[in-house]
């Protein structure tokens, strides 16, 4: 009996919990916001131990402020830039074809007051402006544009989504773990508790190089408080040794992500068209040292970094003619006239 009152006292303050903060209500946001308090919460241990035992930080704070005033700004930079990245939107594609579908809404209007216009004899209406770039197109229905990225024949059932019944664009993918089809589909990403894809992959790679930067820092902050505390016994520092562990693993994995991600970035690949490239169809028979989509390293660095102004901007597959160039190996010509870029 007693037993039951407890759980019947436990699903009442659950419910009053779950009524002034509805967010908790949902398993998934509930397991996101647990982990992302508990990252803060990670971030805060490290720098409040640090500060707590390190009285030769506090030392030097007081005669050079400048140094810890730039620590704690990255350190409050990385946590914006985790919050910012994780609540950003990778670029579903159903966002993208309502997007095409309000643009037919505003290209039928236009043309209806240019037609009106003319027959009324005073000046006419410029073109179709949306303030978005399809490729240039101003009023295509979204089947139509998405085949006109796919080689001529090719079957649209080919390209239909079986759980979200759309037409995907070339280099789009389900997530089954968010549920939706994400353009340009890099990964889901747990720790941000949302997918990777064109809509947010610069924001992760600033985030992740601004974690690797603070790991780095805090890193080097411990290993200059143990040397500096080296003749002590080992115990007496054994939570900062507990702590530089597994801070030494985390600074080899962001390293190794930040490099494999500016690889990407630079030959304008995904993580999943680089680990499924043989089973993914339109990458099937390209060689694996050719970069479909690469338009070379500045131009794909500008489009990463530059362009973010439209996050639906959808790419076609490359023809016969272009795959076979970018197959050609580099000569020394190539290299003068900077063929690479």
């Amino acid at each position: 009996m007693v037993i039951g009152m407890c759980r019947s006292f436990r699903d009442r303050a659950l419910d009053r919990c779950y009524h002034c903060f509805p967010c908790l209500s949902d398993p998934a946001r509930r397991s996101s916001l647990v982990l992302k308090v508990t990252l803060v919460m990670l971030h805060l241990v490290y720098v409040g131990i640090l500060f707590l035992f390190d009285s030769d930080l506090i030392d030097k704070t007081k005669k050079e402020p400048w140094y810890t005033a730039l620590y704690l700004l990255l350190f409050f930079a990385t946590l914006v830039q985790y919050f910012i990245t994780s609540g950003s939107s990778p670029g579903y594609v159903l966002d993208a074809m309502r997007a095409v579908n309000e643009t037919n809404v505003i290209c039928k209007k236009s043309s209806m007051a240019k037609t009106a216009s003319s027959k009324n004899g005073s000046l006419p209406v410029e073109g179709c402006q949306s303030g978005r770039n399809f490729q240039g197109t101003n009023s295509t229905s979204w089947t139509k544009l998405v085949m006109d990225m796919y080689p001529p024949g090719t079957s649209i059932r080919s390209c239909i989504c079986p759980y979200c019944n759309v037409e995907q664009p070339p280099r789009a993918k389900h997530c089954y773990d968010c549920d939706k089809c994400v353009l340009h589909f890099d990964h889901h990403c747990v720790w941000l508790g949302t997918c990777i894809g064109q809509g947010n992959h610069c924001k992760f790679w600033w985030y992740i190089c601004e974690e690797s930067a603070l790991c780095l820092w805090t890193g080097i902050l411990y290993i200059t408080y143990l040397r500096a505390n080296i003749s002590r016994a080992w115990w007496n520092d054994a939570i900062a040794i507990l702590l530089l562990i597994p801070l030494s693993i985390f600074i080899v994995f962001l390293l190794l992500l930040l490099f494999f991600h500016s690889y990407l970035i630079l030959t304008n690949q995904t993580t999943y068209e680089l680990v499924r490239r043989r089973r993914i169809p339109y990458l099937r028979g390209i060689p694996e040292r050719v970069y479909p989509f690469s338009k070379g390293v500045c131009h794909n660095l500008y489009d990463f970094c530059c362009d973010g102004s439209n996050i639906y901007s959808l790419e076609p597959l490359p023809s016969a003619q272009e795959l076979e160039e970018k197959s050609r190996p580099y000569t020394c010509l190539d290299v003068l006239t900077c063929r690479c870029c």
